[in-house]
């Protein structure tokens, strides 16, 4: 197994997108739980395309793991790999590293991790982010710890190895009373499944019943793949330990007002998930009737920039009256990255990827929903195909506020200096941008859109929405010591 993945760059399409860094999956209680394993990566598969790995237990094989760089399907179908992974318990992880990582991701990265404790072996996977692991790296290592890669999850496996508790759960409630920032964790010892939240619960976590097994999931799609019934979300602040016995819930953490994640309804989430018992396409639908009613303009169709845009340029057009048509067509067999061999190829840039339907477009005005804008540099792009395609008018309305402030917490975003929204008014950015109109989704209106009636609470706000308003609530202490300002409370 190289120690490098393949060179491959991010498709410019994706590039100029926010990415979820990765998502988690378990198995307990299911004859070869690693198959269904790797199903549920695959449905998690938005959440991290770099690489993925599994860890299955079996009573007379022990601890088993592969690890691998790319798509699941390319790497946990053959018989060959799975073979490998016997036994009724697993867990595994899909990733996408940080921009802020140094050098090309190596296999070490991957997880789940590994760890071979007194009490027995124990393996780990997280998504989330650890805003205080560069300190707490720091101390390790001065404490006599050896660590293999750049991954904060690391730091977990050695605040438990250096526990005093006796079992694995106990080390681990004791580990993660020292972590600061967002996780939703799933591990795993020779008999027990274990999930774990933090206080705010920032990132989602999900628990389902298999036959007689139990599942762990990052999001409700992942247990549809494997026609697992969901049974509840675990809650923030929660860790429950799961045996062929039951599920037994535990309260580690000092009790705090939970801060999900609010981009989990705009784009992150597979629009087949539910949060909250609310589903993710309603909620996008319904971000689009409330842009409609916030950001109304004359126009002669209204279409989505595929495919997140979809629900709510849906949405849009209910409530406006306009229209919906797919002006814009995403070729489906580019996948996630695509590999860039030649300047010209490089330079088609989005057209790869999108292609404008000429026939719908020419001499129409023309309302593009999109998800997000974060760079700008794709929006441009698509605007200058859709006019070329003869396109009357380009009218930009976005289902999320303006993205001014980086994510700590789980999330890839480019550094602050680099999102447009941090140095722009709304009409600069339609200057700069170049077309006939752009508005976002107001706060307020995004806050309605998942079932806020009054908006967003200023005092208390209900979800995490550092993104946009700056308002961190987990300070980020290792980008604060490297010289990151935190937006100063109003």
């Amino acid at each position: 197994m190289p120690d490098q993945p393949p060179a491959f760059r991010a498709h410019p399409f994706d590039d100029d997108k926010l990415r979820e860094e990765c998502g988690v999956f378990g198995v307990l209680g299911a004859a070869d739980a690693a198959n269904f394993v790797a199903l549920g990566l695959h449905a998690l598969q938005h959440r991290g395309q770099e690489a993925g790995g599994i860890v299955a237990y079996h009573p007379e094989q022990g601890f088993n793991s592969a690890r691998r760089f790319g798509y699941v399907r390319d790497s946990f179908t053959s018989a060959d790999v799975m073979e490998t992974l016997p036994g009724s318990l697993a867990i595994g992880h899909v990733r996408y590293s940080t921009s802020g990582s140094k050098g090309p991701t190596q296999i070490r990265d991957v997880q789940p991790f590994f760890g071979e404790f007194s009490m027995g072996g124990a393996a780990i996977a997280h998504n989330g982010n650890i805003t205080n692991a560069v300190a707490l790296r720091r101390e390790l290592i001065e404490r006599g710890s050896i660590f293999q890669s750049s991954s904060d999850t690391e730091c977990i496996i050695h605040l438990m190895a250096r526990s005093l508790q006796k079992g694995i759960p106990e080390r681990m409630e004791d580990a993660l009373r020292r972590v600061e920032g967002a996780f939703s964790i799933v591990a795993m010892t020779r008999t027990k499944l274990i999930g774990v939240r933090d206080p705010l619960g920032v990132r989602p976590l999900v628990l389902g019943r298999v036959g007689e097994g139990w599942v762990l999931s990052s999001e409700t799609c992942a247990l549809d793949i494997i026609g697992a019934e969901f049974v509840r979300e675990i809650e923030p602040g929660e860790m429950v330990v799961i045996t062929e016995e039951g599920v037994e819930s535990l309260r580690p953490f000092r009790p705090a007002r939970p801060r999900f994640c609010i981009f989990e309804h705009v784009y992150f989430s597979r629009p087949d998930s539910m949060i909250g018992g609310r589903s993710v396409y309603e909620t996008r639908r319904q971000i689009g009737v409330e842009l409609a009613r916030e950001a109304p303009v004359e126009a002669d169709l209204v279409c989505p920039v595929p495919d997140s845009g979809t629900p709510a340029a849906i949405g849009y057009s209910q409530e406006a009256g306009i229209p919906f048509a797919m002006g814009i067509v995403r070729n489906q067999y580019m996948g996630r990255t695509f590999i860039e061999p030649t300047e010209q190829i490089r330079n088609m840039g989005v057209r790869l990827k999108l292609n404008v339907n000429r026939a719908l477009i020419r001499g129409k005005r023309v309302i593009l929903v999109d998800d997000s804008v974060v760079r700008g540099t794709t929006s441009r792009k698509i605007k200058e195909m859709v006019l070329d395609a003869g396109a009357a008018e380009v009218h930009f309305r976005i289902a999320s506020p303006p993205t001014a402030w980086p994510c700590f917490y789980g999330v890839d975003t480019p550094q602050r200096e680099k999102l447009l929204a941090a140095s722009m008014s709304e009409e600069e950015m339609r200057t700069h941008l170049a077309v006939d109109s752009l508005r976002f989704i107001s706060l307020d209106g995004l806050y309605r859109a998942v079932g806020e009636a009054q908006g967003r609470d200023a005092a208390a706000p209900q979800y995490c929405d550092a993104c946009f308003s700056g308002d961190y609530p987990v300070e980020p202490a290792d980008m604060i010591e490297q010289g990151f300002t935190v937006k100063a409370a109003e």
